[in-house]
């Protein structure tokens, strides 16, 4: 009876620590993969955006320059071999608001009220 329950456990046990990966625990292997493709993303987007190497790493300091350089060269390449012309980001539109407008220079005196006084 003990050996049967024993044997019952450790198949539990086994069973158990087999299913960590549907847990999400992520080993080192995996956690280096993701960096290194979510790099080459990064790099590959900012060749595609026309954006050079030198911006896309100043813009994304945290991604491995290596990962990004690798995708940045893989997309020029693609981009080359298949005519493919770059789509530039578009700027952001710059917010109207009072606070923003610059100031005259004549310390915000209107040229028609300096002509009357």
């Amino acid at each position: 009876m003990r050996h049967t329950a024993l044997t019952a456990c450790l198949l539990g046990t086994a069973s158990l620590l087999a299913g960590c990966d549907a847990l999400g625990v992520e080993s080192a292997s995996q956690v280096a993969a993701k960096k290194e493709a979510e790099g080459k993303a990064i790099g590959s987007a900012c060749r595609h955006a026309v954006r050079s190497i030198e911006d896309c790493f100043g813009g994304y300091p945290r991604a491995g320059k290596a990962a990004v350089f690798a995708g940045w060269k893989e997309m020029d390449e693609y981009m080359r071999e298949n005519a493919i012309v770059g789509m530039p980001a578009e700027p952001a539109p710059a917010e109207d608001t009072p606070a923003a407008s610059p100031k005259a220079p004549d310390g915000g005196k209107t040229a028609s009220a300096s002509r009357t006084s």
